[in-house]
């Protein structure tokens, strides 16, 4: 028996998942909700749709898609929605996939205290919660578990990530992607909401959206944020695009509860193409831009050698006959595996990889990095909430 899932958003970002969660194999029936009717319409019109999806089931407001007989929702709206709409489904008894980050709003301490709701909806309920972080699932990432579940770096000595986007960069302008969400009936709401933390002066800063550069090192080396000071770069540009951050860029160095130091960049003024890696290094391997180190030899790697396989039904499902390849999506290719992820570990009732505990890893210590900054470089500490259940 398969599951049934609620996909909630299907804006630009949520479109691009929506194949993926209606061809997986355990999926046995999807429903859709959004508030723009016609977006709905998209989907419910293809023919490729009418096998798992019902036109009964397609609904205006989270309020009513909740209330149906899904096992799980989906939600990919805009992201200062994602921690209370992620509540609101728990609460109503379904497993939630959330896109990422977990919230996105300017105050670092509304932050931490929608993390704690999290943690403790889950635990309350019973019910998954689990991020869709595609740094999780990028080649590099699953190569380094891998590598790290052997062995082969020894013991951690010190990891360094980064995020580079340009808030202006022509692959994704930052500024068109804020345009467009402003646009709709959610991003209207925002505008006028946003004005209260306006009116108090809080300002918020890159690393209020640290899970692409911080969550690659952490999901690897198995650890945890402990303290962290981290200075942060003005805005040289006068772009209205800034005009609600206090930091262009922020740098924040770490000490993690297994004894290495991590560095992490967060940067989105920046004159370069964009990058989104990082590099672990090792007392017996290292891996660095795409290579295998050790003491002896540098091993070039492939994306096909780095990225684990998909289980062959799923591939199968996934595979665009006309080309024989296999749709994995964006980001690297780690759409599918986070899709194939949450649906398997809601079929199989188990705590998905980037589980709640996991994930407010990534988002508190991204806010406490913004709070040192904003504090000068103090050294702070990073709250934690404890491993997930075994």
């Amino acid at each position: 028996m398969g599951i049934s899932l609620g996909l909630v958003g299907l804006g630009a970002f949520g479109k691009g998942f929506a194949d993926l969660f209606k061809k997986h194999p355990v999926v046995d029936r999807v429903g859709l909700c959004d508030r723009e009717p016609e977006r709905m319409k998209f989907f419910a019109s293809q023919d490729s749709w009418k096998d798992k999806f019902d036109r009964g089931d397609v609904y205006e407001t989270l309020d009513d898609i909740v209330k149906a007989d899904f096992d799980a929702i989906v939600i990919i709206t805009q992201p200062w929605l994602h921690a209370p709409q992620c509540i609101q489904a728990m609460e109503s008894g379904k497993h939630v996939y959330s896109a990422v980050p977990i919230i996105s709003v300017p105050d670092g301490d509304e932050i931490l205290n929608w993390c704690d709701k999290l943690v403790k909806t889950s635990e309350k309920t019973g019910k998954h919660y689990m991020l869709g972080e595609t740094t999780y699932y990028r080649p590099q990432t699953m190569y380094c578990r891998r590598r790290a579940a052997e062995g082969a770096f020894g013991e951690f000595v010190f990891a360094e990530a980064e995020y580079f986007h340009d808030y202006a960069d022509p692959g994704c302008d930052l500024r068109k992607v804020q345009k467009a969400r402003l646009a709709s009936k959610a991003g209207q709401e925002w505008l006028e909401f946003s004005k209260t933390y306006r009116e108090r002066g809080v300002r918020s800063g890159p690393m209020h959206y640290p899970t692409h550069s911080i969550g690659g090192p952490v999901c690897v080396m198995n650890t945890h944020a402990v303290k962290v000071c981290a200075w942060g770069y003005e805005p040289r540009s006068k772009d209205p695009y800034f005009k609600d951050t206090l930091f262009s860029n922020e740098t924040a160095f770490f000490y993690m509860s297994n004894g290495t130091t991590m560095r992490i960049c967060e940067y989105r003024e920046i004159g370069h193409a964009g990058r989104e890696r990082f590099n672990l290094y090792g007392t017996q391997g290292s891996f660095k831009n795409g290579f295998w180190h050790d003491k002896e030899s540098e091993t070039p790697l492939t994306i096909e050698e780095m990225r684990d396989p998909l289980p062959d039904d799923v591939a199968e499902a996934w595979t665009d006959t006309s080309t024989d390849t296999i749709a994995y999506g964006g980001h690297g290719g780690s759409h599918a595996y986070l899709v194939h992820e949450f649906c398997d570990a809601i079929a199989n009732d188990r705590v998905p990889a980037v589980n709640v505990w996991e994930a407010v890893r990534y988002m508190a210590a991204g806010v406490m990095a913004h709070k040192s900054a904003l504090a000068g470089g103090e050294v702070l500490a990073v709250p934690d909430w404890g491993d997930a259940p075994a």
